[in-house]
């Protein structure tokens, strides 16, 4: 099984830029994609339900904002939509599918960079969120979990170009990989710092300024984390960063379950 997640950047940009052929070529059995920015009846019927794949939307109430949504060949057992908190869902960041092999968690996590109430707001939907996952892996802990999408934060000096003057920009403070340090602490797993612990210059997402993609001047902010109960089950974590057409690349894993 091939799980990809990808902030897109906007659904409707992206297949302008060869979406659909890439997803074909790319053929992963789950997408998982982010900042959407576009309602269903906005985009048209081979985006919006391609040929083998079920697809499920969350937009957000202001048009051309955020959202999120998801590709997956296997129709889900139930999929849920949001948090069940009005002031994160009406901005469509949180998608919920429950596969018979794991639940999903398809999310855009606030961005904190357009000020101090953005953080706030930002490390409040964390732990809603964190709370929803504890919720579903239940108190035997016995639901597999994969969350998946844009993090919006770098968690170790090593996933981002400039550590020492980002200290203080939001996607690189103390408190957010604080945040990242107390999921890891409570099993969860970075896939790709499991398969490749000190591999450096590896980004997800590049300023459109100064030419820094083609400098590879980045961030690691898309991550797929999953519980330890999946760790028999993960063969391989990957960034596509030679995937173009958003300003962040696809992350992804490839899972095994036996028959």
């Amino acid at each position: 099984m091939k799980l990809l997640s990808w902030n897109v950047n906007g659904i409707r940009s992206v297949q302008r830029k060869g979406f659909l052929d890439w997803l074909r070529e790319a053929n992963p059995d789950i997408l998982a994609v982010q900042e959407v920015r576009a309602l269903p009846e906005q985009m048209d019927a081979e985006l919006r339900e391609p040929d083998g794949y079920h697809t499920y939307w969350y937009p957000a109430e202001k048009k051309g904002y955020s959202g999120v949504g998801l590709y997956t060949k296997q129709a889900p057992l139930s999929v849920h939509y949001g948090l069940g908190i009005e002031e994160f869902d009406s901005e469509g960041r949180t998608l919920i599918a429950e596969f018979p092999q794991f639940t999903l968690i398809n999310a855009y996590f606030p961005s904190g960079t357009r000020g101090l109430t953005r953080v706030d707001f930002k490390m409040a939907y964390n732990d809603a969120f964190l709370e929803a996952c504890e919720r579903i892996r239940g108190k035997n802990r016995t639901t597999p979990l994969i969350f998946c999408g844009d993090i919006n934060t770098a968690h170790k000096e090593i996933d981002l170009t400039h550590p020492k003057t980002n200290e203080n920009t939001s996607g690189f403070m103390p408190i957010e990989r604080a945040w990242l340090d107390k999921i890891f602490g409570m099993g969860y797993l970075d896939t790709f710092r499991h398969f490749y612990p000190d591999a450096a210059e590896r980004y997800s997402w590049w300023t459109t300024r100064a030419n820094a993609r083609e400098r590879n001047i980045g961030w690691r902010i898309d991550y797929v984390i999953v519980t330890q109960d999946l760790v028999p089950n993960l063969k391989d974590a990957y960034i596509l960063s030679d995937v173009m057409g958003s300003d962040h690349c696809p992350v992804g894993i490839d899972l095994h379950f036996p028959d």
